[in-house]
């Protein structure tokens, strides 16, 4: 579906100021469409004397009567003489309606919209009188509120200009409404807002009396009063409940004064949202914490395993233990990232490039000097791919540097290039060495960190791996020149991110 502003953009000549105050009344008018019990939808004219639905909202309090959405739709013929006359004659205008398929006494409120002292459109407000909800004190007293903010659209004070409070955080009407004179004293308040303040003890009357004078923490009004704009706000009232409030002040413009005649508090009991929250936060500080134990006794092992390594006399024993090392220390630089990454999920890259600087300190010689790069962003991944993938990505590491570089050959570039593609992360290890033997297949190696790859690759991450020579255009994307006698490798993994 189109926005407010394609909409307006293709359809209408209104200006970027007139769009913005036409989306301005839209993100609002969820309020205004609970107050009236009724569909509101926004008319903009256009050429030859059409007007068009710009917008369309139902009331949360209220039965529809509109099943499908007219955003985009041209009005009914039985409609235009009623949006044109709010339109030219800047008042307001009611009169009954033809809903095609419904029986019921349908009547159209139009209310023209004002941008500095010019109409610009039309909202209209749809009901049924018959299918309506019953007159009562809550009922009356909410059109109230709606009619008074339908002449501030009239007089171009709402929505309200520049700063305001987000209102799609913010509570509804049949969350709890208030309703305050100018003075800031209680004139009315609903069921439910009556209902949330006997949670926090407040069983007093409350008509008549002042937000401060019942023990609830006025400072949302106060501001919203004093700045003449909606204010949201969200205070404990007690240690146990927790209040979101947004006022919205009620403006009367007078020889270019405004003054606020009142206002409407909508608040909400969000107690149990926030003991969830704060449930969340202690069980997410207790993971980091386990990662951050897991990292150190990863560490621990590691040191243990090197002061080992020492003793042994056997070359190929403190290879292996030296493999064993590397290995442990890949796992503990994922769990120590975890440890401070909120959640479960983690941006590779930053798994990638302290993996390198791993790899480059525990492979580097005088006599192979080794350089490696990373290319591209792997977006963030969970944990269960991450802490596998790494341990896959030093294995191609320490692998492309024991065979494509012998000590003593001068050493060379190894880049890694990653991205992610219709949820697939394709990875790419590109080296410069001497490259595969010929008739080399991967499925055939019988090497334990090729093996470890292939088992990871296939079996934990349902990915694809292959290794191949490289071409010379794939050198040439990552800025590669090989020397005399070498015929460089890429390594290309795949794998499926859909499912995480």
């Amino acid at each position: 579906m189109s926005t407010i502003g394609e909409l307006a953009r293709q359809q209408t000549e209104l200006s970027k100021e007139q769009t913005v105050h036409l989306g301005n009344l839209v993100s609002e008018w969820g309020m205004l469409a609970d107050l009236c019990f009724s569909d509101l939808m926004l008319h903009v004219p256009t050429e030859g004397n059409k007007w068009l639905v710009l917008a369309q909202v139902r009331a949360a309090t209220g039965q529809t009567l509109y099943l499908v959405d007219r955003v985009g739709a041209l009005a009914e013929a039985g409609e235009e003489s009623l949006l044109t006359k709010a339109y030219n004659s800047s008042i307001i205008v009611e009169d009954e309606i033809f809903m095609e398929g419904i029986e019921e006494d349908c009547r159209m409120m139009a209310i023209p919209v004002v941008f500095e002292g010019k109409p610009i459109a039309v909202m209209t407000r749809e009901w049924s009188r018959r299918t309506g909800r019953q007159p009562g004190e809550l009922e009356r007293t909410y059109l109230d509120m709606f009619d008074r903010f339908a002449e501030m659209i009239i007089k171009g004070d709402f929505p309200f200009a520049g700063r305001v409070a987000d209102s799609s955080v913010a509570p509804r009407v049949g969350d709890g409404a208030i309703v305050l004179d100018a003075d800031a004293r209680i004139r009315y308040a609903s069921p439910n807002a009556t209902s949330a303040l006997h949670r926090v003890g407040i069983s007093a009357n409350a008509v008549g009396q002042t937000l401060a004078e019942l023990g609830v923490i006025d400072s949302s009004v106060r501001q919203a009063f004093e700045r003449q704009e909606p204010v949201v706000e969200e205070f404990e009232q007690t240690g146990d409940v927790t209040l979101l409030t947004r006022c919205i002040p009620l403006v009367l413009s007078t020889d270019g004064k405004n003054e606020v005649t009142g206002g409407l508090m909508l608040l909400r009991d969000v107690s149990e949202l926030r003991r969830r929250d704060r449930l969340i936060l202690s069980k997410d500080a207790t993971i980091r914490e386990i990662h951050h134990r897991v990292k150190n006794n990863l560490q621990t092992i590691s040191s243990l395993l090197r002061l080992q390594g020492r003793r042994l006399e056997s070359a190929e024993a403190k290879a292996a233990v030296a493999e064993s090392v590397r290995r442990i220390r890949t796992i503990a630089l994922v769990h120590e990232t975890l440890s401070r990454e909120p959640g479960d999920d983690v941006a590779f890259i930053e798994i990638v490039r302290p993996l390198l600087r791993l790899v480059e300190e525990s492979l580097q010689s005088p006599d192979r000097p080794m350089r490696f790069t990373v290319i591209g962003d792997g977006g963030r991944l969970p944990a269960t791919v991450v802490t596998p993938l790494s341990v896959v990505l030093t294995e191609l590491l320490q692998n492309a540097v024991d065979h494509g570089y012998p000590e003593g050959d001068g050493g060379g570039t190894v880049v890694v290039r990653l991205n992610v593609e219709d949820g697939v992360l394709n990875i790419s290890v590109v080296d410069d060495g001497r490259g595969i033997p010929a008739g080399f297949q991967l499925a055939d190696a019988t090497g334990l960190g090729l093996s470890i790859v292939r088992t990871l690759v296939t079996t934990e991450l349902a990915g694809s791996i292959e290794m191949r020579p490289a071409m010379p255009e794939e050198l040439a994307e990552v800025d590669l020149e090989l020397k005399p006698g070498n015929t460089g490798t890429v390594i290309a993994l795949r794998v499926p991110l859909e499912n995480e």
